[in-house]
């Protein structure tokens, strides 16, 4: 690859840390417990569970093969308790296969783009350093983002444009780019920036930072299909988790967090009738929500590392259903007659909250 592996490119600082360790110990300590980072980057979130919970074997997931490189070399003292993977984290089925794992206990997702994407600019990710429009995670394979702004119908720009990015003035952007595009390609990511700005009416630049920001989100999230990736990566990863295994997700703008917030309230829900005094069998929520809606980072995650200033945390852990029926089945009696209902409105039985009864009205 040409890449000097004893110094990695770009500035690496973990996300809340210590927070994703504290959140995942009781899953990281049971017995022949599988970790798996799904979005291994520079590994730094790897290193420090390998290096704390010494029986735990990591498996590493990344699509960009400069970032597993480094890793490889970064992790290469703990032989085969690390296993690392060049693939895209929707991938966890095929890989668990053919590494003969049948559940993991532990995993953690850092979304968004890594130090290594970020800080060089031949990557093409930044706004503010001129390079050649990139933006692909994984540069072995798929379009590049000079492709889609040079190629696609100016209706689908605009539909990139205001879906990923949640860009009010696409149509002036697409407008402009479009226009720019007939004189002559467009390859630089400095380009691009300049015409973004200028599509801009100055009264919207004044504020919410850099006004290509959300064009080249927009940009990035469709060349590497990252939320159509994370839609199948969170179920799979749930579905994967062995009992009393725990799952931490760090997403860093609102369509990540929302797909893994849809996710993780689904399954926490129990999915039976309200009205029946237990649960039925398979109805009973599969997740227990370890954080209160999502948690944002402290001041001094902050200043110790800016770019955690926009980042959502969110953890569950996966409950033992058998435990979880036995348990009931101890508290009612198996096999015994189902409690009956109150009756106090004519055999009605119990009436869901909020209902009206027939017959009655709102005061």
């Amino acid at each position: 690859m040409g890449v000097d592996m004893g110094e990695p490119r770009g500035t690496h600082v973990p996300v809340l840390l210590e927070r994703c360790l504290e959140l995942l110990d009781p899953a990281l300590t049971l017995p022949g417990a599988v970790h798996v980072d799904f979005t291994l980057g520079l590994g730094g979130h790897a290193e420090a569970v390998l290096e704390r919970y010494p029986d735990v074997v990591l498996v590493g997931l990344d699509r960009d093969t400069e970032a597993l490189a480094h890793s490889r070399h970064r992790l290469i003292r703990f032989g085969d308790r690390a296993r690392l993977v060049h693939a895209v984290y929707d991938e966890l089925p095929r890989v668990l296969s053919e590494l003969g794992i049948p559940a993991i206990h532990s995993g953690l997702f850092d979304l968004g783009v890594s130090s290594l994407q970020l800080d060089e600019a031949d990557r093409g990710f930044a706004y503010a350093q001129d390079a050649l429009l990139d933006m692909r995670m994984d540069q072995s394979r798929g379009v590049t983002a000079e492709e889609i702004v040079n190629s696609y119908q100016p209706g689908d720009l605009v539909r990139v444009l205001r879906q990923y990015g949640e860009e009010k003035f696409a149509p002036r952007i697409v407008s402009s780019i479009v226009r720019e595009r007939a004189k002559g390609r467009i390859t630089s990511t400095a380009r691009l920036a300049e015409l973004v700005k200028d599509a801009i009416p100055a009264a919207a630049r004044r504020t919410g930072g850099n006004p290509a920001k959300r064009t080249f989100q927009a940009l990035r999230i469709e060349v590497n299909k990252e939320l159509e990736a994370l839609e199948g990566a969170v179920p799979a990863a749930l579905d994967a988790l062995a009992p009393h295994g725990r799952l931490v997700v760090m997403s860093y703008q609102s369509l990540e967090d929302r797909i893994v917030k849809r996710e993780l309230a689904a399954r926490s829900r129990s999915t039976g009738p309200v009205d029946l005094p237990v649960e039925l069998p398979g109805t009973g929520p599969s997740l227990r929500l370890l954080t209160r809606g999502s948690e944002l980072p402290s001041e001094a995650e902050v200043a110790a590392n800016p770019r955690a200033a926009s980042v959502k945390l969110r953890a569950v852990e996966r409950i033992d259903e058998q435990e979880q029926s036995r348990k009931t089945e101890k508290a009612f009696g198996a096999g015994r007659e189902r409690p009956r209902m109150s009756t106090t409105r004519g055999g009605q039985g119990r009436i869901r909250p909020g209902a009206i009864a027939e017959g009655e009205g709102r005061a």
